[in-house]
């Protein structure tokens, strides 16, 4: 699998799941990310992840659709 890094400003402690995937282009809406979110699609960390607002710090993993989105 290939690993996008999705960068955080430095004043911000966390990104939401759903926020994550929207901002690295693999869903279109926030409706979407929820959808996929809820369907069990998506793993953080490896294991499934049901919950859009789980907060991703640095270094959480999500992995959707066959690529990995790193929190740096």
């Amino acid at each position: 699998m290939n690993i996008q890094k999705i960068a955080i400003h430095e004043e911000e402690a966390f990104i939401r799941l759903d926020a994550l995937l929207k901002l690295a282009g693999c869903v279109e809406t926030g409706g979407h990310a929820k959808i996929v979110i809820q369907n069990g699609e998506v793993m953080v960390n490896g294991e499934t992840c049901t919950m859009r607002g789980k907060k991703m710090h640095r270094g959480d993993q999500a992995a959707y659709n066959g690529m990995i989105y790193e929190v740096s």
